[in-house]
């Protein structure tokens, strides 16, 4: 009772306290005060959800959202596969490699739902509440909110993180938080207040502020917990799944909180189903689909065209045992592709990349590897409303004829940038061709042994770093078409370990990453592609910078309007494509899935989430016929 009445105490002796103020006041300056507090404060918005854009779409008091079941089962277990190793259970460190789910258990202030786009609501808060012009956020914490120990959540535990998090997470992530927040404090028990530096962009703000973890200030005090450690503990949080169990690189197990503080909230409601989620961890994807037929795990999102098309024809299928499916995916494709790493000095000439993104061959992979499943990603933006088309509008016009002078070449007068179309032979000659004439005029001529050299006698050395045995038969065409153009490229399969040390440290030619815009203008762009976190962002595999990027992104996240920052979004993705520093690679606009028919899902699945770990549920009797049937262990 006592974290109840807190507030309500505090807000009283606060009213005593003002009172006795105007009391001191002349009538006249009490009464002009008075009018002005009553005024600013009659400005302000108090609200359960934020949208900068809009109208939430849900109300303050709905039951629950539109695409769940609200009375889906809770039990049962989910089991996963997984690839790789790991040493930590801290998912915010450089040290070591997390744990799948280290996060599992830490919800922020705020939360978004899978059917719609640009919306937050509250979650560890009950409300918020802010000025017209954004200039600071108030959370008021909800009563109920408590930690997986049964502690309560206070303003103290969210100033508490965000200073951990500006002291020991990872630099790009304070760089990006420094620009906007400019103090945390907490008015009472229950109330936070976010104050924002007058010159951040406003679009960030709240959002960044709701957006902020929650973790036990008396737990991490406790076990001594640096974020920039690894660590075999899991960061207590205030989420639905704690850890269960785990053998080291073999399997976790996280299990549902029975006494889940959020479990009647309406958000909550016919979700977080399973009573436990099991992950398994295989050295290979071979070995992993083994281990799904044999049942030794139940669900699988399967993500190897040639395995779908020819690999699900066993018994367990036939007989209906295993359930496969193809459900619809409506979100922005993740701009899957390979990233040149700018920081090496031979991929600064964009000629040397073009040439090399030409010797990838799409189609012939699409229809020999790939069974014509995927389709190719364009760019940035791809499968949504901010891709760039043909040639630029009116509305993109407006956004970069003022940046004419820093745009790269091509972007007020071509048609935007689309990847190269190769034919039907893996070596298709009109883009060797294309290659070696761009290679030639920066200066990588072709010696008497066949191979690429430039004037200092270096050759050209490309190699792609990867560690996935189903990359192989993708990657490896495209080395053997670099030969041909007498570039001295390689793959370098590594373990895990030594992929994330790798990537973290920057030292690789090519990877393969996720490079998306997203759907609305943020910090985010400023991390994965602006230049003054160009050099150390792990969010920036490309290190790529650019005046025009920067100025872009300032343009989208500074637009007063939806279309206006679409028109941006469309401009950024348009001169991101002309920089050429990506190879896009492919994707679909489908979910590929197989699990042993004891989940069930919604009838309509909402367009940006499968959920199948949010809002699935498990069927017990269906089990229990697996079970009988001998189908599963």
């Amino acid at each position: 009772m006592h974290r109840k009445t807190a507030p309500v105490r505090a807000e009283a002796r606060t009213r005593s306290a003002a009172l006795e103020f105007f009391h001191l006041l002349p009538p006249a300056a009490a009464a002009l005060l008075f009018t002005t507090l009553a005024a600013l404060a009659q400005d302000n918005v108090k609200s359960h959800a934020f949208s900068y854009f809009g109208t939430p779409k849900y109300a303050a008091d709905f039951a629950h959202l539109d695409y769940v079941n609200p009375d889906a089962p809770k039990g049962g277990e989910i089991a996963l596969w997984t690839m790789g190793t790991f040493d930590s259970f801290n998912p915010y460190s450089r040290k070591g490699v997390a744990a799948w789910g280290a996060s599992i258990g830490v919800e922020r202030l705020m939360a978004e739902t899978s059917d719609e786009i640009g919306t937050s609501y509250c979650l560890i808060c009950e409300t918020l509440e802010y000025p017209e012009d954004q200039s600071w956020v108030i959370f008021t914490l909800r009563p109920e909110a408590k930690f997986a120990d049964g502690t309560p959540v206070t303003a103290d535990d969210v100033v508490f993180t965000h200073n951990l998090f500006m002291e020991q997470g990872l630099p790009s992530f304070r760089e990006g938080v420094a620009r906007i927040i400019s103090g945390v404090e907490a008015l009472d028990e229950a109330r936070v207040k976010f104050t924002f530096l007058p010159d951040s962009t406003k679009r960030d703000r709240i959002g960044q502020a709701g957006n902020t973890p929650v973790l036990s200030r008396a737990f991490m005090e406790a076990n001594a917990y640096r974020l920039d450690e690894s660590n075999d503990i899991p960061i207590l949080g205030t989420g639905a799944y704690v850890l269960d169990s785990y053998e080291t690189n073999e399997r976790i197990v996280y299990r549902l909180n029975p006494d889940y503080w959020a479990s009647e909230l309406p958000f909550m409601k016919g979700r977080n189903n399973f009573g436990s989620i099991r992950m398994e961890y295989f050295a290979d994807s071979d070995a992993a689909f083994e281990g799904f037929k044999a049942g030794a795990y139940t669900f699988r999102i399967e993500n190897s065209s040639k395995q779908w098309a020819t690999g699900y024809e066993f018994d367990a299928v036939t007989n209906g045992t295993i359930v496969t499916a193809e459900l619809p995916d409506g979100s922005q494709a993740s701009g899957q592709s390979f990233v040149f790493n700018l920081r090496r000095d031979k991929f600064q000439d964009i000629r040397v990349r073009d040439a090399i993104s030409r010797m990838f061959n799409f189609e012939w992979s699409n229809e020999t590897l790939f069974y014509g499943i995927y389709a190719r990603i364009t760019g940035f933006a791809t499968n949504s409303y901010n891709e760039a088309t043909g040639m630029p509008g009116p509305d993109e016009l407006a956004v970069l004829e003022p940046l004419a002078d820093i745009l790269p070449a091509g972007v007020l007068t071509d048609e935007v940038v689309m990847p190269p179309v190769s034919g039907a032979r893996q070596l298709d000659r009109a883009q060797l061709r294309e290659a070696s004439a761009l290679l030639d005029e920066a200066g990588w001529l072709v010696g008497d042994d066949g191979i690429r050299r430039n004037e200092a006698g270096e050759t050209l050395k490309v190699e792609f770093l990867e560690y996935s045995p189903s990359f192989d038969r993708v990657v490896q065409p495209f080395v053997e078409n670099l030969k041909a153009l007498g570039v001295e490229a390689s793959l370098n399969r590594v373990d895990t370990a030594q992929y994330i040390e790798r990537t973290r440290s920057f030292d690789y030619d090519i990877i393969t990453d996720h490079l998306s815009i997203g759907y609305e203008a943020g910090s985010g762009l400023e991390q994965a592609f602006g230049s003054q976190e160009a050099e150390f962002s792990l969010f920036n595999p490309a290190g790529i910078g650019h005046p025009a990027i920067d100025a872009l992104i300032k343009v989208a996240s500074n637009a007063e309007s939806q279309d206006d920052m679409i028109s941006a979004m469309k401009a950024l993705d348009r001169t991101m494509r002309a920089l050429k520093f990506v190879t896009p690679q492919w994707y679909k606009d489908l979910y590929t899935v197989a699990y042993f028919d004891m989940f069930e899902h919604p009838e309509t699945i909402p367009p940006y989430s499968l959920g199948y770990l949010d809002f699935w549920w498990f069927n017990q009797d269906k089990y229990e016929a697996l079970k009988a049937s001998g189908a599963l262990r």
